[in-house]
């Protein structure tokens, strides 16, 4: 299973980005897919995450902000970021807890990351 992950960049604090996520790799089905992130000298964290048919988890930082959703049939999971402040620049991952694939079952798949700075 791989993943692919785009949409980050740099934005103006108040501003929205939308990041996007594709698994692939002869998938049949997925638990959670969801984002992580990791700011400067901070451990990685949850930013939202949601499953086969909700529903969605956030961390307390992004409530009300950030909306995550996803399409089963694409294996796709996108994440809707507003009123962006600097607190949530960092390097943002896509993940997948579990994933039934042609190759069998398989835990914990990594995105390469995208970067979101939120400038002040």
């Amino acid at each position: 299973v791989r993943l692919q992950a785009s949409g980050g960049g740099l934005v103006q604090a108040g501003g929205s980005l939308r990041l996007a996520c594709e698994a692939s790799g002869g998938i049949i089905s997925i638990d959670l897919m969801g984002w992580y992130r990791q700011a400067p000298g901070k451990q990685r964290e949850l930013v939202a995450n949601i499953g086969l048919r909700g529903p969605a988890t956030y961390g307390d930082s992004v409530k009300d902000r950030f909306t995550i959703s996803r399409d089963n049939a694409r294996n796709t999971v996108a994440l809707l970021m507003t009123s962006l402040k600097p607190e949530d620049t960092g390097v943002y991952y896509c993940n997948v807890d579990r994933a039934w694939s042609d190759a069998g079952v398989g835990y914990d798949y990594w995105g390469q990351g995208t970067l979101v700075t939120v400038s002040s």
